[in-house]
């Protein structure tokens, strides 16, 4: 990231219309209607044309409802559940919430102080009490979330993301190395989008994609994507996963995407942030979307292309 580099549009801020949420949480419209009418679960805004607009909070909590319906919760019981979750009931689940928010503050203070000592207290203190994909989800997601607000509203700097990127890469990069390589699913190639210096969330896919079965080729950061269908030929890869904080130019997603998924000989998805802020051009352009989070990516990434 550059000083020069802004997004125009917070991840944040942004509205999506329902047919971009339906796409990326994978819940029909008609669905999502009824949860409104018939449940109370979603508030969304309203244009003055009556129709539906949505954050990126109600996609967080259409994905947070889907995971509920998935551990056998009846949807006539999720109002009341998201309401006990609330501060003032003091569930066991608001508890553990409130501890991982500590960790949250108590990293992201550590990212303002640039003291690399109190990051690996904070990290290490809860890798020792949860496992790491728990972390992954509950720690590492929603700091990226937190630190991404901040340099939005210009209450971060640039020196900031550079120092927790530094130190997040290294961890990752670790991780990513020592890796168990038995599997013998699809091998996947996964690259950010050219201008794109955010390898973080690429790094965090790699890695729960490999515990899915897949097998990854990084590319890293800032990729030209005309380079991408020669290495697909040469790697046998079954898919490019590609990976955007940034939203895209007009020249690519004009051009360059609509062109890779033409010339790709495989299915071509996009991840992060830029699927939501970019839904319907890319769409068009025969990209699939994945969405900011990893589980659903990942659950959409299976039904493409499956692990056998």
């Amino acid at each position: 990231m550059s000083n020069s580099t802004k997004k125009t549009e917070s991840p944040e801020t942004a509205l999506y219309p329902i047919r971009t949420v339906s796409d990326l949480t994978n819940v029909n419209a008609i669905t999502l209607r009824a949860w409104e009418r018939r449940h109370g679960l979603l508030e969304p805004v309203r244009k003055a044309s009556g129709h539906r607009l949505y954050t990126q909070a109600h996609i967080d909590l259409i994905t947070r409802v889907v995971g509920l319906l998935d551990r056998g919760m009846r949807i006539g019981q999720i109002k009341a559940h998201l309401e006990a979750e609330k501060p003032e009931f003091k569930t066991s689940d608001q508890i553990v919430n409130a501890t991982w928010k500590r960790y949250v503050d108590r990293m992201t203070a550590a990212v303002i102080q640039f003291n690399e000592e109190a990051l690996e207290a904070v990290y290490g203190e809860a890798l020792a009490l949860y496992p790491i994909d728990t972390v992954t989800q509950k720690l590492l997601m929603p700091l990226l979330t937190e630190l991404g607000r901040r340099w939005e509203k210009d209450q971060g700097s640039v020196a900031e993301e550079h120092f927790f990127g530094f130190y997040l890469r290294n961890k990752l990069g670790a991780r990513f190395h020592h890796r168990v390589r038995a599997g013998k699913g699809p091998k996947l190639l996964l690259s950010c989008l050219p201008g794109d210096r955010h390898e973080t969330g690429l790094l965090l896919f790699a890695l729960t994609a490999n515990a899915a079965g897949y097998q990854t080729i990084l590319l890293g950061a800032d990729m030209p994507l005309d380079d991408l269908p020669d290495v697909i030929r040469k790697t046998g890869s079954k898919a490019i996963i590609l990976s955007g904080y940034l939203q895209p130019g007009t020249e690519l997603l004009d051009q360059a995407l609509p062109g890779l998924a033409k010339q790709s000989p495989v299915p071509v998805f996009l991840g992060g942030q830029a699927s939501a802020q970019v839904h319907d051009m890319v769409k068009r352009a025969g990209v699939i979307m994945l969405g900011a989070d990893l589980s659903s990516g990942i659950a959409r990434l299976c039904d493409a292309v499956p692990v056998e």
